[in-house]
């Protein structure tokens, strides 16, 4: 028997006298008396404005404060049932894992979506490729699923679900109320966001959920109520990032917002008090740490403090005391207690920039009239990276509007993720965006939209990329070229050319079919456009004797 089933069966045991998750007081104040839509977007109010993580690349540090196994060095994988040393390196074996998945709201990484611990978890690489960006769901037992690890399920919908996906994502029974609240909570705080795949989804601030999502979740959330691991979760993630998933607190706002509750007016209860009109300094939370993970030396990483309270008068100091203070910094000593009792709050950026390699840690002290609070920094400073270039693979799985981009990358090196550069091209027009990926994948949508499209990827450690691999081509009718040595594609445009190549080359020279050079350029590069008028071309460079032919047109 795995570790997950002992403890998840000790928790299952002494659920009925389990506390509560206990919110510090006053903060549902502003859910009192709402309902419906109101009370949805007044959570939603509540929970969005928070201390986001230093970076992605700090989220496996902050996981071992919120999904490890207790007593134990494993990650808690609600993925698989694994026995994962948290001493693992993350990209290969593990991954950080956008349990709502990040392609329903375009991947953007400038969203705190991306980066959100309300639903980021470690989980092991076979089973987050398995579930890839399907819905949640349950799998019908009379198909065979395409995955199943006694853990992750994915197989065809039942009926009903699916919302016109092809697969679903069933977790186990005793995870499934822990992803029906983490998705209550995606759906509120980020219930603006444009959806690009509408499963589970409506483009609307209520519901957001459509039906067959709300019915599924609400039975998910009923079956497995809030358990220990998520209230300690959540106390955790309250202390790294300054909110709380309020479903987890207050399992009945599910039912006020979309259940049997709904156009009731909701009272969180006990959690309500009445003001002292003490100062009160309300965030950053006691015992909060910021962790700015690992940074090259010669780099600086940016965080920000969001700092917030009432009553307050006076102004706040902040102060860098203890420890490597001198690498730790702020652009203002003081802030104004009118800005931090304003409804937008301050974010306070605070930057680490070593100087040299090592842990650094240290403290920021704010005071003020309401006392002083202190907050932990952490900081690991490593070495400048050194990396190899990856090599683009053919894609997979291609279909009318979407494939999947394929690479290998050079072993024993350590990555942090990956960046696919993908550049569509539709109507003469080339329009280039970057894409990133845990694993040597990374599923592309939207082919429809292009005529066809080229895709190269480097690796990434430490904010440092590797050289750019080979370029790939794909047409809807399949790959139309995978170059591997020294590439050189030419593409062309009305009066253009445009120079494809996975590394800068030197002696390029285009002569056209009498044999006559026409221009000679001592380097071209990636995306490299140049103007030249209508006719047919042969185009070399030193590294790519073998000639390319083009034909431009007017």
């Amino acid at each position: 028997m795995k570790i997950t089933r002992i403890i998840s069966a000790a928790i299952a045991g002494c659920m009925s006298i389990a506390a509560a998750a206990v919110a510090p007081n006053g903060y549902y104040s502003t859910l009192n008396g709402k309902k419906a839509a109101e009370l949805k977007t007044a959570a939603s109010n509540l929970v969005k404005n928070f201390t986001t993580v230093s970076s992605y690349t700090a989220l496996p540090d902050y996981f071992k404060r919120t999904d490890v196994r207790p007593g134990t060095n494993y990650w808690w994988d609600m993925y698989s049932d694994m026995d994962v040393s948290t001493n693992i390196t993350f990209g290969k074996y593990m991954n950080r894992e956008h349990s709502f998945p990040k392609s329903w709201w375009g991947g953007s990484t400038s969203t705190t979506a991306y980066v959100d611990l309300n639903h980021l978890y470690p989980g092991e690489a076979k089973a987050n490729q398995a579930k890839s960006n399907y819905p949640l769901g349950m799998v019908d037992d009379s198909s065979k699923p395409s995955f199943d690890n006694g853990v992750t399920k994915v197989g065809y919908p039942v009926n009903g679900q699916g919302g016109g996906a092809k697969y679903v994502f069933e977790p186990a029974d005793e995870y499934k109320g822990d992803f029906a609240r983490t998705y209550f909570y995606m759906v509120t705080c980020y219930q603006d966001l444009k959806w690009s795949y509408t499963y589970m989804l409506n483009q609307n601030l209520y519901p957001t959920l459509n039906q067959w999502s709300v019915n599924l979740l609400l039975k998910w959330h009923r079956e497995d109520p809030v358990s220990q691991k998520e209230i300690q979760r959540n106390d955790q993630v309250y202390q790294i990032q300054n909110n709380r998933n309020p479903f987890i607190d207050l399992p009945e706002l599910a039912e006020y917002i979309w259940g049997e509750k709904v156009g009731e007016n909701f009272t969180p209860g006990s959690v309500i008090v009445t003001p002292t009109g003490e100062p009160e300094l309300t965030a950053p939370v006691k015992d909060m740490a910021l962790d700015f993970g690992e940074v090259a030396l010669g780099d600086k990483v940016v965080s920000h403090l969001f700092v917030s309270g009432k009553d307050l008068g006076g102004t706040i100091r902040v102060q860098f005391y203890t420890g490597d203070a001198s690498m730790y910094s702020s652009p203002i000593s003081q802030i104004p207690a009118s800005q931090v009792c304003s409804p937008a709050g301050y974010w306070l950026d605070i930057t680490y920039n070593p100087t040299a390699a090592g842990d650094h840690t240290s403290r920021v002290l704010l005071s003020g009239d309401f006392g002083s609070r202190a907050v932990s920094l952490h900081g690991n400073c490593l070495p400048v990276p050194t990396l190899t270039a990856c090599t683009a693979t053919a894609p997979t799985d291609i279909e009318d509007d979407r494939y999947v981009a394929n690479w290998t990358a050079p072993e024993n090196e350590v990555i942090d993720y990956f960046i696919v550069t993908r550049t569509r091209y539709a109507g003469g027009d080339a329009v280039t965006e970057e894409v990133l990926a845990e694993s040597n994948y990374a599923e592309i949508t939207g082919f429809d939209e292009s005529d066809s499209e080229s895709y190269a990827v480097q690796s990434v450690r430490l904010n440092h990329r590797s050289p750019m691999s080979n370029v790939v081509f794909v047409n809807h009718s399949g790959v139309s070229g995978v170059s591997v040595s020294q590439p050189l594609v030419v593409h062309t445009f009305p009066g253009t050319i445009r120079f494809i190549c996975s590394e800068p080359q030197s002696g390029c020279r285009i002569y056209d079919t009498m044999g006559r050079l026409v221009k000679a350029l001592d380097t071209v590069e990636q995306n490299l456009d140049i103007d030249i008028a209508a006719g047919i071309y042969l185009i070399v460079t030193d590294q790519h004797p073998a000639p390319v032919k083009v034909s431009v047109s007017y």
